[in-house]
């Protein structure tokens, strides 16, 4: 994307249609904490986009700023076309988020949490039962959710962010707490919004293994720098590389044992293996 183009999406210019998520010399400092650092992004419509890097890399304060929810110390933010400011959340109702660590009613149930959800989203009154539904929640759907395992937690989360349709999805390690056959069955399930709907997905992770099976395109942030930017398969071949010259015959044995015994676990519990 030019530099012309990048500017023409932070304006709204319809120069860029596909362009969801764009962000412009993006920055963020706490005192003599740089957080994050000239960061530039060009998601587009349609896509999963995952955002990679260790704790303390800048992932969370980056969705926070695409959420209006922090002003940068510089730099410009823009989804679906309209520049992210401070008072001007008109673009907020199409967009879905989990930010950080899932958060309900602890003395409301499930539904009864979606229910205030959906009214202040405005979504149908079916609504509910769908979000429940696709997050297999029917089983926990009358209980408190400060009942509720770290695990069912994170999908109440999860649905929540689903309930209204929205265009596009900003998550924070959404597979946090997941087991790994939850963590299968809500991969399938983005990639599905993405592919039958055309749902921008935008989703941070620490944990390599589970954006590289998601993810179109995967970008590494470190010390609040985006430092590598690569399709899936390009950075797939790179692994592989690094696999093969940088470990030792034990290291990648150990490697496909932890891959293997997931598999296994998944087929035991009933899982698509």
């Amino acid at each position: 994307m030019s530099e012309v183009d990048h500017l023409g999406a932070l304006q709204g210019d319809p120069v860029t249609p596909d362009t969801v998520i764009a962000t412009s010399g993006l920055t963020k400092r706490y005192r003599d904490v740089l957080a994050v650092d000239a960061l530039e992004l060009d998601v587009r419509r349609g896509e999963i986009y995952g955002f990679l890097g260790r704790n303390g890399a800048g992932k969370t304060t980056t969705i926070r700023m695409l959420l209006g929810l922090i002003r940068p110390t510089s730099g410009d933010v823009s989804v679906l076309g309209q520049r992210v400011r401070e008072g001007d959340q008109t673009w907020l109702g199409r967009v879905g988020y989990l930010v950080e660590t899932a958060t309900a009613y602890p003395n409301l149930t499930v539904r009864e949490n979606l229910d205030i959800q959906r009214r202040l989203t405005g979504a149908p009154r079916g609504a509910v039962d769908d979000a429940i539904e696709r997050l297999s929640l029917g089983t926990y759907a009358d209980r408190r959710a400060g009942q509720l395992s770290l695990g069912n937690k994170q999908r109440l989360s999860l649905a929540r962010a689903l309930l209204h349709a929205p265009e596009v999805l900003l998550l924070d390690e959404p597979a946090n707490a997941l087991d790994p056959a939850g963590i299968v069955e809500v991969r399938e399930m983005l990639r599905a919004l993405a592919n039958e709907q055309g749902v921008t997905v935008f989703m941070s992770s620490h944990i390599l293994a589970e954006v590289a099976h998601l993810a179109d395109r995967i970008g590494i942030v470190h010390e609040g720098r985006l430092i590598e930017e690569s399709g899936r398969d390009e950075l797939a071949a790179k692994a592989r590389s690094f696999s093969t010259t940088a470990l030792t015959e034990q290291e990648r044995a150990d490697a496909l044992l932890t891959m293997d015994l997931e598999r296994y676990f998944l087929w035991r519990t009933g899982g698509d293996a």
